[in-house]
């Protein structure tokens, strides 16, 4: 394992490393697409692992899962590893563990509805400000209640059941209009639809996990399959700001430790802040600027710095640029607004190299020994140790079966919750209406008095009589003589 306190990124005009003790001071790669910024984000990636720090990283397009296995001898990569004087270049695989929302190439992901909260919950439905009214007080109904929230058809239930008892849950809660209660079931719906269940339900995901190390002392790489999840790219962001939520939450106060506890890479970092309310933006600003003080770093990859905003750029010590292309205005003014980032190097145009940098290239500008940022250098980035290019299905096979923590998650588990114990209130209502029922049809008397059993059981067989002569004699006459006979006979009563 490597013992020295700085990454090596690659060579200038002079060596250009990254100090493992501002590595939690974050970081920024950037550039377009098919500059470099995967391998970059790869290096970066093995050195940590080789210095005992674990990594978290996405693989948005899958060919990251090729950091698991030993990389191959190549042309291209023998003459960088000579370009850049690197000494003792040799390939050799990481320790990986992967993970999959939808546990498909990895082990499954899961937290419960509570633990994510009606906030980001209503980012990722997407609800409007009275609807996620609405999901807050769900959420405070479900906690005075003591009714558990663990996956979709818990919050479901507990919706239909609030729809049902309006009228007694508005007076404490505030109104629930039957549009908002509607609005967000569909959503729910759609969310499901999108594999949103997946997501949520239990066993729940411990970040413990990525916390892992060797028994050598090497950092273990947690790789989420992306792929899939980049098609729905409003769970992916929620997700990945939920995990830094978690992370913030879990973690003790360290200040800037020797080297970090754990590096954070969000890629395609842009999706985070796309169409995001003022209140996500601000709970995003205020994790980044705080978490590092947790000992965790942060490292955005996205193809421009405009893609993030000022407040969390600004906390960005650590920065990769890659090539920009310049052929729009707005292009230029991304090229010039990168450039100004950076502090000056007299040797050349920053705002003109970044247009000209080769793939492979950056400038790079990290922290020096006093947490200052250093003079851009135009650095040519060090070539992978491990495999360019993805994993085998039968490689990722192997390394889920042989994985430290087989079988923990695979299997989902659905203990009582909300869905259930609503269940089992409405079938003991059901049941008491039932009895008050059966009691009450008991308890009410045959209304029988001594008249209606005598009297007037004799007069409705002569009523019934005289109707039936009525109707044979059809005349005036009849009725007459019928009219006679019931008087004569009621006086004698």
């Amino acid at each position: 394992m490597n013992n020295t306190n700085t990454l090596y990124i690659g060579k200038g005009d002079k060596p250009v490393h990254l100090a493992l003790k501002y590595a939690n001071r974050h970081g920024l790669i950037a550039g377009a697409t098919g500059t470099g910024k995967t391998v970059t984000l790869q290096i970066l990636a093995e050195g940590f692992s080789s210095h005992g720090v674990p990594v978290f990283m996405a693989d948005v397009k899958g060919d990251l899962s090729g950091i698991s296995q030993a990389g191959e001898s190549k042309d291209f990569l023998e003459k960088r590893a000579a370009d850049i004087e690197l000494e003792h270049y040799q390939y050799h695989a990481n320790p990986v563990v992967f993970w999959d929302l939808y546990g498909e190439s990895g082990h499954p992901i899961r937290t419960t509805v509570i633990e994510v909260g009606p906030v980001l919950l209503a980012q990722l439905l997407e609800l409007n400000d009275t609807q996620e009214g609405v999901l807050q007080a769900t959420f405070k109904i479900a906690e005075d209640q003591q009714l558990p929230l663990l996956d979709l058809k818990d919050l479901r239930s507990l919706l239909n059941y609030i729809d049902d008892n309006r009228a007694e849950l508005t007076g404490e809660y505030g109104n629930f209009s039957p549009a908002s209660i509607g609005a967000i079931q569909r959503r729910l719906l759609v969310l499901e639809e999108q594999g949103g269940d997946n997501f949520f339900g239990e066993p729940a995901f411990n970040i413990q996990e990525f916390f892992r190390t060797t028994y050598d002392g090497k950092g273990f790489i947690n790789v989420l399959a992306a792929n899939k999840l980049m098609l729905q790219p409003k769970l992916y962001s929620i997700f990945l700001l939920w995990m830094l939520t978690e992370l913030f939450k879990e973690l003790p106060e360290v200040g800037d430790p020797e080297k970090p506890k754990l590096v954070f890479f969000f890629d395609e970092a842009h999706l985070l802040f796309d169409d995001a309310p003022k209140s996500l933006l601000d709970r995003i600003e205020q994790v980044v600027r705080l978490i590092r003080s947790k000992g965790v770093g942060i490292y955005f990859v996205t193809q421009s710095p405009s893609d993030i905003p000022d407040d969390v750029l600004g906390q960005l010590g650590n920065r990769f640029q890659h090539a920009l292309r310049a052929y729009t205005p707005k292009d230029r003014k991304s090229v010039k607004a990168a450039a100004q980032s950076f502090r000056e190097n007299p040797a050349f145009e920053t705002t003109q190299v970044i247009t000209e940098l080769g793939v492979g290239e950056a400038l790079v500008s990290t922290l020096d020994e006093k947490g200052v940022p250093n003079i851009v250098e135009r650095t040519l980035i060090r070539p992978p140790a491990s495999r360019l290019g993805p994993a085998t299905d039968e490689e990722r096979q192997k390394m889920l079966q042989n994985s430290p923590i087989a079988g923990r998650y695979e299997t989902a588990v659905d203990r009582e919750s909300a869905h259930e114990m609503l269940q089992a209130r409405a079938e003991v209502i059901k049941t008491n209406n039932a009895k008050e029922a059966q009691a009450l049809a008991a308890e009410k008397p045959a209304i029988k008095s001594k008249s209606s059993s005598g009297g007037r059981s004799r007069q409705g067989v002569l009523e019934t009589m005289a109707k039936s002569v009525v109707r044979s004699m059809g005349s005036s006459v009849g009725r007459s003589i019928v009219k006679n006979l019931l008087g004569s006979f009621f006086k004698s009563r």
